[in-house]
């Protein structure tokens, strides 16, 4: 072999190089910055861009589900968070998707997450009832949040004044007393980050279901579970009772296989970042949860962490694609 052709070999290995070396760029939907949530985005960004194969992640602050299903859509996010109710509904299209759904698979499912209906307590409000003409928000605007209070309040006969905003806008409206609370997304068994903020200035009350309004829930809202929160979500806070739905990441069916197996795989394999980024993760079993509080199908790729790794996954979560 002569020293051009040595040279022309050498120069075309590099370049075959740098081609496979380059990763394909994801944009991945998270929540307002100052959730809990989004604290556990960053610690999913930084393991798939350390450990996933060929995948280079961003993470995008947006109005949590209901924004990063529509983003999705419209070809502006690779994969997102959302809540197991909201994506049901998005897939059947149902509710807010009625006649449009959404061609969504599951990656993973990380906590469930109780809705935490939470007021200042110098407004001596002692129940859900007394709500009514109060300035209340039931969720960051687009969340899912939002969208499961709206549906709770109208199935139970509650009303109030809603107010629309951002998570930073309500905190801060709740703090100066125009706004008397709102509805805010729990870590496991704890409230927000959000939530620890206000009462650090501000004493905090949380009202809970009574047990009439409970059964109703069950009865007429399978889509969200009724959960008995212990003692000691906060400093101060009784026990009670609440709605809660699970929380997971989504991605559209055209990612390709091999990409969703890479960015399952690192999520499954880690066992430090993501209960750092999120205290309630401690301990928890990331693939029992995704089978268990899954409501529409495994992503191939992910199914295909699932069973190599041994799992039974239920008939429901099967991908009937891929």
């Amino acid at each position: 072999m002569n020293t051009f052709t040595r040279t022309l070999l050498g120069a075309t290995a590099l370049v075959g190089s740098a081609f496979a070396a380059q990763a394909q760029d994801l944009l991945i939907g998270s929540t307002s910055a100052s959730s809990s949530h989004y604290a556990y985005f960053v610690a999913v960004g930084q393991l798939i861009n350390e450990h996933a194969e060929g995948v280079d992640a961003t993470i995008v602050e947006t109005g949590a589900t209901m924004d990063n299903i529509q983003r999705m859509a419209r070809g502006q996010l690779d994969l997102g968070l959302v809540t197991t109710n909201v994506v049901q509904h998005a897939a059947a299209g149902t509710n807010a998707f009625d006649g449009n759904p959404q061609d969504l698979r599951l990656l993973w499912v990380y906590t469930n997450a109780p809705q935490n209906v939470i007021v200042r307590a110098d407004a001596g409000i002692g129940s859900l009832e007394e709500l009514e003409g109060t300035a209340f928000n039931p969720g960051i605007r687009g969340s899912a949040t939002e969208a499961t209070a709206e549906a709770v309040f109208a199935t139970l006969g509650l009303t109030a004044d809603f107010v629309r905003g951002s998570t930073t806008d309500i905190v801060n409206s709740i703090r100066d007393n125009r706004v008397i609370g709102y509805v805010k997304s729990g870590s496991g068994n704890l409230l927000d980050a959000s939530t620890m903020d206000i009462a650090t200035g501000t004493d905090i009350a949380v009202l809970g279901l009574s047990p009439e309004q409970a059964e109703i829930l069950r009865a007429e809202m399978p889509d969200i579970s009724v959960v008995d929160i212990p003692e000691g979500a906060g400093e101060g806070i009784p026990a009670y009772t609440t709605w809660s739905f699970g929380v997971g990441v989504a991605a559209p069916v055209d990612m390709d296989e091999e990409t969703a197996y890479q960015i399952v795989s690192t999520i499954m394999a880690d066992e430090t970042a993501q209960a750092n980024a999120m205290a309630s993760l401690a301990g928890a079993d990331i693939a029992e949860m995704t089978l268990q509080f899954g409501t529409i199908a495994l992503h191939p790729g992910a199914a295909r962490w699932f069973e190599e790794n041994g799992h039974d996954i239920p008939d429901a979560l099967m991908p009937a694609d891929g």
